[in-house]
């Protein structure tokens, strides 16, 4: 992200710096910062020059786009940068409360910034940042927390009811009582609902077809008790994830 780049309203962004971060980012190895930087959006007086404003070894740099951004040396943090990777470089919903305080907090030092001491003021920056940050990885973690739930949930559910043709992801969404949106940002990053619900389906038929007590069975049947509404349609999905017929994988599966 460059310096002057705009920071969207209600979001905090944090990002490391220093010759440590750069270093990290052209060589893609792992590294602690010098400092780390919080970005966000803060209504700031017209009389407060756009620019950068330092108080001993932390800033304040005021963008045209009016986002603020606060930088604090690492090593001042008490959260380690461990805990603070999952913040990095993404957009981070924050609350209103907190973007109140961060702005109340922000616009005060600006406006006294020519009486106050500078080594206090970087003091009251790192207590700020201090702040910010651990409650906005507090929330994130909350939300990650919610996210792993709704995925565990979903999951059983998709496990207990795949024999139901009928299974879709706004059924899935409907059992858990959450939006079919929110379903499908549970699963972002990973297959699909969709395609999650077929991977789950072939690999119980995977399961069946090795089964030697379950060698009588026609392909038909096993492909309805795994919920494929015909035998052309699980034929085509089990060979386009497999890469051969269930026929074919049943043959090699079954001992002889």
């Amino acid at each position: 992200m460059h310096q002057d780049a705009e920071v969207a309203s209600g979001v905090l962004v944090v990002r490391a710096s220093g010759a440590a971060a750069a270093r990290a980012a052209l060589t893609g190895s792992p590294s602690t910062p010098q400092s780390v930087q919080l970005l966000m959006r803060c209504p700031v007086h017209r009389s407060v020059p756009e620019n950068a404003h330092v108080f001993g070894d932390c800033s304040l740099h005021v963008l045209p786009v009016g986002t603020i951004v606060l930088t604090v040396p690492e090593t001042k943090l008490s959260t380690g940068f461990t805990d603070l990777r999952r913040l990095m470089f993404q957009p981070v919903e924050v609350g209103e409360g907190l973007r109140t305080a961060f702005s109340s907090a922000v616009g005060h030092v600006l406006a006294a910034r020519d009486v106050l001491d500078p080594v206090g003021v970087a003091h009251h920056l790192v207590g700020l940042a201090e702040m910010v940050l651990r409650s906005a990885l507090r929330d994130e973690l909350e939300r990650a927390d919610i996210a792993t739930g709704h995925r565990r949930a979903a999951l059983e559910h998709i496990r207990a009811h795949l024999a139901d043709p009928s299974l879709t992801p706004g059924e899935v969404a409907k059992a858990l009582n959450i939006s079919l949106r929110r379903l499908y940002q549970v699963f972002e990053g990973e297959p699909n609902v969709a395609e999650r619900i077929k991977m789950l389906r072939i690999d119980r038929a995977k399961a069946l077809l090795a089964d030697p007590a379950k060698a009588d069975r026609g392909v038909g049947e096993i492909s309805r008790d795994c919920g494929f509404v015909s035998a052309t349609h699980f034929s085509r999905a089990f060979r386009a994830l497999v890469g051969q017929p269930p026929t074919e994988y049943r043959r090699h599966a079954l001992p002889r």
